[in-house]
């Protein structure tokens, strides 16, 4: 189970932004490098949890200037957009105590999980 999924409030808790609140865009997996096995082919990378990234709205902004490439109908200029940042700097905000928290995991009696928030002790979802 994840401890932060796509739509929660986050708190960044280190780097430049740090302080600032967003909500989460996406969850980028990270992925160990692949080598090649010779004439047998390539493996494919697999998933590596340490390398897992998010993406906050209005967070770690970055500018890409994008020219025009050919036909293509693609904005072009100076376009401003959120970067991924890793996950272990930032931390999940509890919706009942609006502060940065750390999130523990309870099961239930039916063996469900839910989320926890460490400070108040209250249900995420």
């Amino acid at each position: 189970m994840r401890k932060i999924k796509k739509g929660d409030t986050v708190e960044v808790i280190q780097g430049d932004d740090r302080g600032m609140r967003g909500q989460v865009i996406r969850l980028l997996p990270g992925r160990k490098p692949v080598r090649r096995l010779g004439s047998k082919g390539i493996r494919r990378p697999e998933h590596d949890p340490n390398r897992t990234r998010v993406v906050v709205q209005g967070v770690n902004l970055i500018k890409k200037h994008q020219r025009r490439t050919g036909d293509v109908r693609t904005q072009v200029g100076i376009i401003e957009r959120e970067a991924p940042i890793h996950i272990s700097n930032v931390a999940l905000v509890c919706p009942k105590c609006n502060a940065a928290t750390r999130v523990g995991i309870h099961v239930d009696a039916e063996g469900t999980k839910h989320r926890l928030c460490k400070k108040c002790g209250e249900l995420i979802d």
